[in-house]
């Protein structure tokens, strides 16, 4: 640690990115929230429509939802490092195989933001694991996901397309599995496109 950054640690001590209580500099959890983490299942499943498996690194609740909270609402990107890490420890081996496609955001929702969620994830994920990261999806503009029932998200999924080659093997990647209607349409534009198979993966799933 650079001397700047031991006086910036003991003027302002990082935050744990779940409970905001201090920690420590080169972590992005409190050693309580860390543990807590590690106490959650990994969550595996046959997955939405269109997905030949579903694999999630731990329930949406907890440590696990205050850290997709982070991500996505309080711009903290390098817990997408953290998230990617438990993936890649975690997801069993057969099914990291493939090539890396995140789930696009809305394109309001990435202008509004900077950055988007699912491809900071991926391209942490495809750093750690080795994988080809292949961004070949693309979503229309519509109504927000988010606060919306489940019937509303399934009754009116969003429009995905494919915009470049989409590889056979696909690992379709995302911080959060809800209802699954996003990754249904991002599967059926995969299939389209040519993919043999398609595993999703993501760090939680609400259940």
């Amino acid at each position: 640690m650079g001397f700047r950054a031991a006086a910036l640690s003991i003027l302002a001590p990082p935050l744990c990115a779940a409970c905001r209580r201090p920690c420590n500099l080169q972590a992005s959890l409190c050693e309580r929230c860390a543990r807590r983490l590690d106490r959650t299942q990994p969550l595996l499943g046959a997955g939405p429509p269109g997905v030949d498996r579903a694999w999630s690194a731990a329930s949406h609740e907890g440590v696990a939802r205050e850290l997709v909270v982070a991500l996505k609402f309080r711009q903290l990107l390098s817990v997408a490092t953290l998230m990617a890490g438990r993936i890649e420890s975690l997801a069993p081996a057969h099914l990291m195989s493939g090539t890396l496609v995140p789930v696009p955001a809305a394109p309001t929702r990435r202008r509004q933001r900077g950055f988007d969620p699912a491809a900071e994830l991926a391209g942490a994920l495809a750093e750690r694991a080795g994988l080809t990261l292949a961004p070949c999806l693309a979503r229309r503009s519509g109504r927000r996901q988010v606060g919306r029932g489940r019937a509303a998200r399934l009754g009116a999924p969003p429009t995905i397309r494919a915009v470049a080659p989409v590889p056979r093997s696909v690992l379709l990647v995302d911080d959060v599995l809800t209802t699954g209607a996003t990754i249904s349409s991002c599967a059926q534009a995969l299939r389209a496109a040519g993919a043999a198979r398609i595993v999703a993966v993501t760090f939680a799933r609400r259940l």
